[in-house]
């Protein structure tokens, strides 16, 4: 493995870690435009791209987002440059004849709400991984959490769509001072194995 290899493996999995606190540094908006363009070309199932992302920055945003994060998440997200809300289209088939323009799988999803639900979070979460990576590899700090009232974030600012929240993810530049050890993970044999 080259050096570079290294390098990327250290950014994105190795050397990362899971911030709390945040310095005082803008991430810009061409930054986070980027990052979701990174995010879009993970795969997903029919290229269904079902992930809808929301970034709340300004003050105003995030006092709309303060009462509905547990207590234990709110002075991070309120320091965070960036709080990230990934969400899922429960309707993401309406986009399937441009975004899978070969075969028209529309009515694999239309009118069976259960199974559009079910493939709109499996491949909606999975863009959410995808965004995160992408943006340990382009040098911001992730803090994803689920500590969070679906329904109020969804009232707030879904209201009225067919998109549902997911998950929460500070984004930012993280400060590393603050950082306790790496807590330990399951080993390869306690989580797979090789039939």
């Amino acid at each position: 493995m080259s050096r570079t290899d290294i390098g990327v493996l250290r950014q994105a999995f190795l050397e990362a870690r899971t911030h709390n606190a945040w310095q005082d540094k803008e991430v810009p908006d061409s930054l986070l435009r980027e990052l979701v363009e990174m995010a879009q070309l993970g795969p997903t199932a029919v290229n269904s791209q079902p992930a809808r992302f929301v970034f709340v920055k300004s003050l105003e945003a995030k006092e709309k987002l303060k009462p509905h994060l547990s207590e234990s998440n709110r002075a991070k997200t309120m320091q965070a440059p960036v709080c990230a809300i990934v969400g899922y289209d429960t309707e993401f088939y309406r986009h399937l004849p441009r975004t899978f323009p070969h075969k028209d799988l529309s009515g694999s999803y239309a009118g069976k709400p259960l199974v559009a639900q079910e493939n709109a979070f499996r491949n909606g979460t999975l863009q959410g991984a995808y965004l995160m990576i992408a943006a340990r590899l382009l040098g911001l700090d992730c803090g994803p959490m689920s500590g969070f009232n679906n329904a109020g974030v969804d009232e707030a600012f879904f209201a009225g769509t067919t998109i549902k929240s997911n998950f929460l993810c500070n984004l930012g530049y993280g400060d590393a001072s603050v950082l306790k050890g790496r807590l330990p993970r399951l080993g390869f044999e306690e989580v797979a194995t090789i039939t």
